[in-house]
């Protein structure tokens, strides 16, 4: 037998928890207030509560902060409606285990999330998520703030509510979603992701919701959208923030109907994937600068994980070296000169630009030694370590290097093999126009690179690109 608390002003769900409870042999106390609490908190131990987000004279997170400081050991449960499951999250990072939503649908569900807890499970939760982790191959390592994060993501998981992800470019925001898809109920269906920056407008609205025959030049048969071929499954949505304002009216739509249309379309179809957004930029800033909506943010940052960047985890740098050469078998023994190397380096581009030096490393390695010396590593991360930054600014901006331009390749590869498996071959000039909008976006990344080095001095940016005046001025013009 268990000893239960229940904190609820609503006496129907106090009633109806203490019938579902005290049946399976657990002795249940009821509070209808933070007054009634007060009145037996100190008396009174439990292995268990239920709190109520919202009580008339105080909130659960109050009596949740009250409970863990005189009885760290009890677990406790949050108990919220949709509208304030944001404080649910807030709740879990006070130390709440979960939380459910009001109304309940599912009796069996309270029943199996009481008999867990309460039992005395050999594994602890974040056993869990780094036996989840290890399986599908995602790094997570012995930093705090990332153990923490990885909990958080676990347990929100198994819960039908929006993820948005956000962090810096490279910090592995994808990986963080298909851990989500893998800890969830969803975890038998697709796992369909797209850039919402690497596609037009045009062509991002025909992605997500599908088309019908005729309805655009090249259209040659009805296609479906990534709504509907993830089915019940997840749907992730990277870089959400360079979604067109029309694109995000519609996404909006879906999120508070789940309802849509194909491009062309009559008939209204219904989503039952789970989105999971990302955005490197601060979408609360794009919604004060006017290119993101206000309510579709509203929607999206339901429960929002925040990755930290690299060079606040720098001291995993070693563990996440030693994983990856296991991963894929590489021969290779980084040398503690060289791993401190890495540690000083501040990673711009996050863990894409650590395994880029990697392969680097590896390939120059290859046929020679297996141990890897500061000589492998690129001049900018010697030249930072030595304290020129300006040097190390400089070498990080070249165009072209041939590690960054070699990111810029991983990417489009990527992409391109995305969409040789999503689209049949009778489409085939939808693919390749695709593929050409995505070389045109590499050459104009590299453009705006020189621009910005040259400080806008054109002259100068053509010397570093190799190419005429006139084909600048014709890929400048192209892009307005």
């Amino acid at each position: 037998m268990a000893h239960i608390l229940v904190v609820d002003d609503e006496k129907e769900i106090c009633f109806f928890l203490n019938h579902l409870l005290s049946d399976k042999g657990h002795d249940v106390t009821l509070c209808t207030s933070g007054k009634d609490f007060d009145f037996i908190k100190e008396n009174q131990t439990f292995d268990l509560a239920f709190l109520d987000v919202r009580l008339p004279d105080r909130t659960g997170l109050d009596i949740l902060q009250d409970l863990k400081a005189i009885q760290p050991f009890c677990k406790v449960v949050i108990m919220t409606g949709y509208s304030t499951v944001k404080t649910a999250v807030d709740a879990i990072k006070l130390g709440a285990y979960d939380f459910i939503e009001k109304p309940f649908d599912d009796i069996e569900d309270i029943e199996h999330l009481t008999d867990r807890l309460l039992a005395d499970e050999p594994i602890s939760g974040l056993d869990h998520v780094h036996d989840l982790a290890a399986r599908i191959g995602c790094f997570i390592g012995q930093n705090e703030e990332m153990n923490q994060l990885f909990s958080l993501a676990y347990k929100f998981a198994q819960k039908n509510v929006t993820v948005l992800i956000e962090g810096e470019t490279g910090t592995g925001k994808e990986v963080l979603a298909h851990f989500i898809h893998h800890a969830s109920l969803r975890t038998n269906y697709p796992f369909i992701g797209v850039n919402c920056g690497a596609i037009s407008e045009h062509l991002l609205e025909s992605e997500l919701f599908g088309h019908t025959k005729g309805s655009f030049t090249g259209a040659a048969k009805d296609r479906k959208g990534y709504f509907e071929l993830a089915d019940k499954g997840t749907l992730f949505l990277d870089e959400i923030g360079e979604a067109s304002l029309t694109t995000q009216v519609k996404l909006l739509r879906v999120l508070e109907t789940g309802e849509y249309m194909k491009v062309g379309g009559e008939n209204i179809l219904r989503s039952k994937a789970r989105l999971i957004a990302a955005s490197h930029v601060n979408l609360h800033q794009a919604v004060s600068q006017g290119t993101f909506r206000e309510d579709l943010l509203y929607r999206l940052d339901v429960v929002k994980l925040i990755i930290p960047p690299l060079r606040k985890r720098v001291h995993d740098i070693p563990l996440f070296i030693e994983d990856y050469v296991k991963k894929h078998r590489l021969s290779l023994s980084f040398t503690e000169e060289t791993l401190e190397l890495l540690k000083s380096y501040n990673w711009p581009g996050n863990l894409r630009e650590l395994v880029n030096v990697i392969k680097r490393a590896a390939a120059l390695a290859e046929g020679e030694t297996e141990r890897i010396t500061p000589a492998f590593l690129p001049p900018k991360i010697t030249a930072f370590n030595q304290g020129s930054v300006e040097t190390a600014a400089a070498l990080s901006t070249s165009v072209p290097e041939q590690e960054e331009f070699d990111l810029f390749i991983d990417q489009w590869n990527r992409e391109i093999k995305d969409l040789w498996f999503a689209e049949e071959l009778t489409e085939l000039q939808h693919v390749l126009d695709k593929i050409k909008l995505m070389e045109t976006e590499v050459i104009h990344a590299f453009i705006d690179k020189s621009l910005k080095k040259t400080v806008g001095n054109r002259k100068e940016a053509v010397e570093l690109l190799g190419i005429t005046m006139r084909k600048l001025r014709y890929y400048l013009n192209e892009k307005k």
